[in-house]
């Protein structure tokens, strides 16, 4: 059943049992309602009675004066008893015997008589002389009267159908109107329906109207305008990386093209053959490198536990690559230079290869003669280890995006000195997130700096910071 459907039932079900009860209380007050006033009724007669008897000490007189009572009032029936005698007495009812056990004050007893429905009551009568005239001790007497209640019970059966009438045809009324209700009070899904509708692969700008929407949907469009927005963000970076990938995989693979077809054309010497097919590995290793960069960042995205989880000391990572790196900066007459020191636990491997490519990235930018630094610091209950190396300011519109695959602030991808293909500050940041970290970068007034935060104590991995804070510099002028 469709949400409208379900309101609907729901709101006819609440109205029928609604007017279902409104349909019972006003019955059941109208039955009362007779009641009480047949009970006045009877009560008026008992003390009219009592008054004739008491002035109509003459049984012939007072039988007279009774059935002229009686003529005038239609469907009344009269009996009074003294004792096992009947004094006066109808012969067309017949009185039940539990009637006399109830008193005048007591709610009137109903009982069928034929076709007839009866309502009576008895009470004592007290006469000053026993009728006939002769005089003698007061003598108690009963009175018996009933009433003929079938223009009630007609009533009452016609008041029950047309009640019945009324709730049925309210029912199907309140149900129409809370399909109306409904409907009227869901327009605002269907408005988001269309708009959802209309989301398509190349068509993500969509958002739900959220100033068009009760305030008990807005939370529901807000959330599905910032999923919308998230869709369209990493939609959009999807589409960079495919046309990235396809860019960085097409120029190997037009290299080892042309130099297969060009080495294929005529016939060449063996040294030749041997010069094309070592460029040609050139070629397939940075291939290799490159599929097994993304092999290793489509990991991260599913989560990766680390390999190895030990003590690593910063400094120590740091000493082994400046080995490595002397000799670039001594190329580009850079100065590198380390301060501080700290530990930290994770992967020996993956820490030193996110600094290695921090480090291959701050050369490569690098101005000649100018200072590169590696700083470690503990911050906040974390660890720093910093990059800062003096060059071309980093467009703000580009800091954001540095970190993504195959990104680079060179929009036209000229890398003569660099064989890179844009994923190195990517698995950077796949590394310091499987580490519990994060990574950030900063530029301005020509100097940029790229910072790995290490989690503290209470982060997802352990830390150990070292207290002595050591300075090395290694020149390269």
């Amino acid at each position: 059943m469709t949400l409208t459907a379900r309101l609907t039932v729901l709101y006819t079900l609440v109205s029928a049992a609604v007017l279902l009860g409104l349909g019972v209380l006003v019955a059941w007050s109208t039955h009362q309602h007779f009641i009480d006033l047949d009970r006045d009724y009877l009560l008026d007669k008992v003390h009219l009675i009592q008054k004739i008897v008491d002035e109509t000490p003459d049984a012939a007189e007072l039988s007279a004066k009774l059935n002229e009572l009686l003529d005038s009032h239609h469907g009344l029936f009269i009996a009074i008893t003294r004792g096992e005698e009947q004094l006066f007495g109808p012969s067309s009812i017949t009185f039940p015997a539990e009637l006399a056990a109830r008193s005048a004050a007591d709610q009137p007893m109903d009982w069928p008589d034929g076709e007839r429905q009866l309502r009576g009551m008895s009470t004592e009568l007290s006469a000053v002389r026993a009728p006939g005239g002769v005089a003698s001790p007061v003598r108690t007497m009963r009175l018996t009267l009933a009433l003929d209640t079938q223009h009630h019970t007609h009533f009452m059966h016609m008041l029950r159908q047309q009640l019945a009438i009324y709730v049925v045809l309210a029912t199907l009324l309140s149900g129409l109107l809370g399909w109306w209700a409904a409907r009227s009070g869901l327009a605002p899904l269907r408005i988001m329906k269309e708009r959802a509708l209309k989301v398509t692969a190349h068509k993500l700008d969509q958002r739900m109207p959220i100033e068009a929407v009760p305030v008990e949907m807005a939370e529901l469009a807000n959330s599905l305008n910032t999923m919308l927005e998230r869709l369209e963000q990493d939609f959009a970076k999807l589409m960079d990386f495919s046309s990235d990938i396809a860019h960085e995989l097409r120029t190997p693979i037009s290299n080892l093209l042309t130099q297969t077809q060009v080495s294929l054309s005529q016939h060449r010497d063996p040294d030749t053959y041997r010069d094309i097919l070592a460029s040609n590995a050139e070629e397939f290793q940075r291939l290799a490198r490159m599929v097994a960069d993304m092999l290793f960042l489509a990991k991260t995205d599913h989560g990766i536990q680390l390999p190895n989880r030990e003590d690593v000391a910063l400094e120590d990572e740091v000493a082994s690559l400046l080995d490595f790196y002397d000799a670039v900066a001594e190329d580009k007459e850079l100065r590198l230079r380390v301060v501080g020191a700290g530990s930290v636990v994770g992967d020996r491997l993956m820490i030193r290869r996110a600094i290695s490519n921090l480090l291959s990235n701050a050369l490569r930018h690098a101005h000649p003669r100018t200072d590169v630094e590696l700083a470690i610091d503990a911050q906040g209950g974390g660890t720093n280890l910093c990059v800062t190396n003096a060059g071309d300011p980093i467009d703000a519109s580009d800091l954001p995006r540095l970190f993504d695959r195959f990104y680079r602030v060179d929009k036209a991808r000229a890398h003569p000195a660099s064989d890179g293909a844009g994923l190195g500050l990517a698995i950077t940041k796949a590394i310091m997130i499987a580490h519990g970290g994060s990574a950030s970068v900063t530029s301005a007034a020509g100097t940029t700096r790229f910072c790995l935060q290490f989690p503290g104590p209470q982060g997802p991995l352990s830390l150990r910071v070292s207290s002595s804070q050591p300075q090395r510099t290694v020149s390269a002028e």
